[in-house]
């Protein structure tokens, strides 16, 4: 029988020597943050029962959210708050394990591309031997500093491997470590295992496994995965109309914007979230708006149609793709629009789980022709980018 697996990813650092204003976990890799990408690479693994992921106190929420919001099951996933040194953040993780875990693995959580066949090394390792961890053989000549900033000498290397993650290890002999030596200050877990007499295994990584600690590691993390397998993109037309109507409120983008008619529509009548949606669900070729929400649907009756943007979002990940970018025309004589269109690409940005500045959106008039421009309604151009 497989045994349990959980992995613990300690995310609750904030990565001062990154140059940013959020924690380095949360910034975005080439349009998705780097705690999702870590997540992701464990979240299909079968043998993996639980995901652990700590965080600073005040994300626990935020990160539960941003996390659901990218396709993951609240069932796979516990997010707790970290400690104040990375062990203490590891052992939060530890202590919230069920009895049924039988393996435990500890993976950084600014190390978004390690692959499925090294945890799978890592896992194996550990049925085998009792604990593991992924590493790499320096290849550099090293020097050893005298103090002075003069060469003191010059290190063998033969026998020397940089530490990386996973680090795994039976859940009886990590709880052991900690017990033995969960007060010491260590900078991995192998250290706490190395420091109980238990052996550790090493499991030849991956120079591309890297950690993301300072900007330029970010350049080269979005160099190795533009140089990966070309991706699938697909691209999406969508257009929606809508007249004008007495007592209705005006909602374009899920901003209600002051105006003497609003639109006329079974649901909130949101021209604008309706052509993006009908532009993702092209991309995707799963037909259009109407087929997924048809307004014989007395359940859809005044709905606001971000819910139905959220839903058509999630679609797109559950079969494994993300918006790249959209570009968006509103075509109306009126009202004047540019005021509200920050706003709009805000709301849009959060519910299509991408930044808002590569959400476009443009409002232009018809000179007076047609329906829009005789005031009688109003009409909107969708286009949109996906990425496998």
């Amino acid at each position: 029988m497989t045994p349990r697996a959980a992995v613990i990813i300690p995310a609750a650092g904030f990565g001062t020597r990154m140059n940013l204003d959020h924690p380095k976990q949360y910034h975005l890799l080439v349009g998705i943050p780097i705690l999702v990408r870590t997540v992701r690479a464990f979240y299909d693994e079968d043998y993996i029962a639980r995901i652990v992921v700590v965080v600073p106190s005040n994300m626990v929420d935020d990160t539960r959210l941003l996390l659901l919001d990218h396709g993951f099951h609240a069932a796979k996933l516990t997010i707790v708050a970290g400690g104040r040194r990375r062990q203490d953040s590891v052992k939060a993780g530890l202590d919230i394990l069920d009895d049924s875990t039988e393996i435990v693995l500890v993976h950084d959580g600014a190390r978004p591309l390690v692959t499925r066949q090294l945890i799978a090394r890592c896992y194996e390792a550990v049925i085998v031997s009792g604990a593991a961890i992924a590493a790499i053989p320096v290849k550099d000549t090293l020097k050893k500093n005298n103090g002075h900033g003069q060469v003191a000498e010059t290190i063998n290397r033969i026998s020397l491997w940089q530490a990386q993650t996973p680090q795994a290890a039976r859940r009886e002999l990590l709880e052991k470590a900690y017990r033995m030596n969960g007060d010491a200050d260590v900078t991995d877990e192998s250290s706490l295992l190395e420091k109980a007499a238990i052996p550790v295994t090493l499991v030849e990584g991956a120079e591309s496994n890297i950690k993301i600690t300072r900007p330029e590691d970010l350049f080269l993390a979005e160099k190795l995965l533009s140089n990966s397998a070309a991706p699938i993109l697909r691209i999406g037309h969508g257009y929606d109309a809508h007249r004008f109507a007495e007592n209705r409120q005006l909602v374009l983008g899920g901003v209600t914007i002051p105006h003497s008619h609003g639109l006329a529509g079974h649901s909130d009548a949101d021209v604008l979230t309706h052509a993006l949606c009908d532009a993702l669900l092209g991309a995707l070729g799963s037909g259009d708006i109407g087929k997924h929400f048809p307004d014989s649907d007395a359940r859809l009756e005044g709905i606001c149609s971000i819910s139905l943007l959220k839903q058509v979002v999630q679609i797109a990940t559950e079969r494994g793709y993300t918006v790249v970018n959209a570009d968006i025309t509103l075509v109306c004589q009126t009202p004047r629009l540019a005021a509200f269109l920050p706003p709009m690409k805000a709301i849009l940005g959060r519910t299509c789980r991408i930044a808002a500045d590569v959400i476009n959106i443009k409002a232009t008039t018809t000179e007076g022709m047609g329906f829009t421009g005789r005031k009688e309604g109003i009409a909107c151009h969708a286009v949109v980018l996906l990425q496998k």
